[in-house]
């Protein structure tokens, strides 16, 4: 699943008239596609058969580069539109949301739209373990917002280090052995985890929901030191990455 709603407001007044998601990105050979069609390409690449794509700002403009898409490339794939045109359901919401799109007995790989990474997207999903209910990728990564592990790579809290929040998902926590992590927004999710997604409400955030579900649920941390991730929906990476 490609989350592509996000309404862009790092990057406005771009993002105004154009979704983040299709955002021209540099190529190696000197020319420019959209985030999305880059993304698109590497998942058919690497076998990935059935794409879904949530939709909110500026939604007509990203349906009719799907619709344009499919009639260029003519591959066997199938790419499922879910419409979040009425209301933005969050990050974890719009998985939600999705979930008549999905093979209940699959993990799903989730990838946020405005990621570039050189990220073999097979070689990550070999990392999720059976009865895992989320793998996420994670770095070490100069971030004010960082993922709380244990030595073993299990999620069990965040931290905001510029407004001092922290939640950690049991008390007898010692911080001083925790381990740091930034999120990619990319991430395994395991048929189990849409499962616990049915008592959620309608709009909530994915990171809220694997803090909730950490108590209980193994949430795992996974590094892949050679992968670089940008994140093309902040300024300064845009202006670094976009012609």
């Amino acid at each position: 699943m490609i989350l592509a709603a996000g309404l862009g407001t790092r990057l406005r007044p771009i993002t105004d008239t154009l979704p983040k998601a299709l955002l021209p990105v540099k190529q190696k050979d000197g020319g420019e596609k959209p985030a999305l069609e880059g993304l698109l390409d590497k998942m058919i690449e690497e076998g990935f058969s059935c794409i879904i794509i949530n939709l909110h700002h500026l939604g007509g403009q990203i349906r009719t580069f799907v619709s344009h898409y499919l009639e260029k490339k003519n591959l066997p794939v199938k790419i499922c539109l879910s419409d979040e045109s009425k209301q933005l359901l969050g990050t974890g919401g719009a998985i939600k949301h999705a979930c008549p799109y999905l093979d209940s007995k699959k993990p799903l790989l989730v990838h946020n739209a405005d990621i570039l990474s050189d990220l073999h997207l097979r070689s990550f999903m070999e990392k999720h373990q059976l009865g895992d209910t989320a793998t996420l990728l994670v770095s070490k990564r100069d971030s004010p917002r960082q993922l709380l592990f244990t030595k073993q790579r299990e999620l069990v809290g965040w931290i905001n280090k510029e407004t001092e929040q922290l939640r950690l998902v049991k008390s007898k926590i010692n911080l001083e052995d925790c381990i740091e992590r930034a999120f990619s927004g990319i991430y395994i999710l395991g048929p189990q985890a849409t499962k616990l997604m049915e008592n959620q409400p309608h709009v909530f955030s994915i990171i809220d929901f694997f803090l909730e579900q950490a108590s209980t649920q193994a949430i795992i941390g996974v590094e892949m030191p050679d992968v670089q991730v940008v994140d093309i929906g902040k300024p300064e990476t845009m202006r670094n990455t976009l012609l």
